[in-house]
C-alpha cells in the first residue's frame, strides 16, 4: 500500500472545518481536475459519490462511499472500483497552533492509502497505445500539486481570507 498524507492548520473551530469538509459536492470548485460530484444519499455513512475527473486526454469517474463519520473529528471513505483505496479526513483541535489574534486552530489531515498494483483501466478512457502504468506514473506528481492547491483554497474559504498556508505532504509506502 502507498500512502499520501496532506496536513495543514486552519484557524477555525473544529465544527466549522468539519462541516466544510463533509460537503463533498463542493470539492469541484477547488480542483482543476475534478469537474463534477454527484451524490447518492444524505451525506452520512453509506452515501455514495461519483467524482468526475478530467486531465490531459483522460476522463474518469471515481465511485466512492463514505464508510464512517465521527463529527466533528473524522470522515472515512473508500473507492468502490478500479483501485483499492481508502481515505480519511481528520480534524484535531490544536489551540497551540493558533497565532496571536486567532481564537481557534485545527490540524487537518487528509490521508489516502492505495495499492497502485490494483489499478485497472475500468472506466478510464485511455488513448490507444497508452498503458495504465504510464498514466499512474504521470498522475503521481499531479496529486501532490493538486493537493496543495485544494488545501490552500479550502483554508481561504473556511477562514474567509487569503494567507500563506503551510502544507505538509508526506508520501510513503506501508
Amino acid at each position: 500500500m502507498e500512502r499520501v498524507e496532506v496536513t495543514t492548520v486552519i484557524y477555525a473551530p473544529p465544527e466549522r472545518v468539519f462541516e466544510f469538509l463533509v460537503d463533498f459536492p463542493g470539492y469541484a470548485r477547488y480542483s482543476e481536475y475534478l469537474k463534477d460530484v454527484r451524490q447518492n444519499g444524505d451525506g452520512g455513512a453509506g452515501t455514495r459519490y461519483q467524482l468526475e475527473f478530467a486531465w490531459w486526454k483522460l476522463t474518469y469517474t471515481a465511485h466512492s462511499e463514505v464508510t464512517a463519520i465521527d463529527r466533528p473529528e473524522s470522515i472515512e471513505w473508500r473507492i468502490l472500483k478500479d483501485i483499492d483505496a481508502v481515505g480519511q479526513w481528520r480534524v484535531e483541535p490544536d489551540p497551540d497552533a493558533a497565532p496571536e489574534g486567532e481564537e481557534h486552530a485545527c490540524r487537518v489531515h487528509f490521508v489516502v492509502k492505495y495499492d497502485p498494483d490494483s489499478a485497472r483501466a475500468g472506466d478510464i478512457r485511455i488513448p490507444r497505445f497508452v498503458s495504465i502504468s504510464w498514466v499512474i506514473d504521470k498522475v503521481k506528481p499531479k496529486i501532490r500539486s493538486e493537493a496543495k492547491r485544494i488545501v490552500e483554497r479550502v483554508v481561504r474559504d473556511v477562514e474567509g481570507r487569503y494567507r500563506d498556508v503551510e502544507v505538509t505532504i508526506d508520501t510513503s509506502g506501508d
